[in-house]
Formats: structure tokens, C-alpha cells, sequence
């Protein structure tokens, strides 16, 4: 275990946390809390600054394994998991692996719909 980097994570999760939060909170109170928006617009900047960030990494700027732990795995982790969703499908198809993209991305909707489906249940069910 490199604790460099569990620390680089530990705080790029917190503040990607407390960003998605926020842009949640503010997303309501300008579009309205009707229509998940919030959460939306967090999976949307989300997916974006993951792409940017990794086209960085690869083309442009030489960071630190614990720079890159903190911006992608904590900030990015921390502010929504989906962007880790829409990068792991985007380099399934860069490969050319279609079938285990459309796979990986059917499997994590309907599984974790499911999954949360079956959390609420088994909660219900206890006595």
C-alpha cells in the first residue's frame, strides 16, 4: 500500500464529495428539484472533466501517479462514480471490444436498479 497516494484519493474523494453536493444543492435551486437535475448535471461535468483530465494524462501533462490518483480517483470519484462508468465504457470501445461495452453498460444499469431494488426490499423485509 503506497500511503501517498490513499492520502491523495482520501482528499480528492472529500472535496469531489463536497463539490457534488453543492452542485447539487445549486442545480435545484436554479432548475428546480422536480427532475433529478442536480444529479444530472453532476454525472454530465462529471464525465466531462474525467475525459479531459485522462486526455491530459495521456497527451499533455506528466503527473504524478498521486496527482492523477487525487484528480481522477478522489475528485472525479468522489464528485460521481459515472464518470468512472462513461470512461471504463469509452476505453471498452476504444479497443474495439463493442460487445463488452454494451455489456458492461446494460449490466451496470440494470444490476445496480436492480441491486438498490433489492436493498430497499431486504430493509422492508426486516422486522
Amino acid at each position: 500500500m503506497n500511503i501517498q497516494l490513499i492520502v491523495a484519493v482520501a482528499i480528492g474523494g472529500a472535496l469531489g464529495s463536497v463539490a457534488r453536493y453543492l452542485v447539487g444543492v445549486a442545480s435545484g435551486k436554479l432548475i428546480g428539484f422536480d427532475f433529478p437535475w442536480g444529479t444530472l448535471v453532476i454525472n454530465i461535468a462529471g464525465s466531462f472533466l474525467i475525459g479531459a483530465l485522462a486526455e491530459s494524462f495521456a497527451l499533455k501533462w506528466d503527473a504524478s501517479q498521486a496527482m492523477r490518483a487525487f484528480l481522477i480517483v478522489g475528485i472525479c470519484g468522489g464528485f460521481t462514480t459515472f464518470s468512472t462508468f462513461s470512461l471504463d465504457s469509452y476505453v471498452l470501445m476504444q479497443r474495439g471490444e463493442m460487445w463488452h461495452a454494451a455489456s458492461y453498460m446494460a449490466a451496470s444499469v440494470a444490476l445496480s436498479i436492480g441491486a438498490l431494488f433489492a436493498g430497499l426490499h431486504v430493509i422492508r423485509a426486516m422486522p
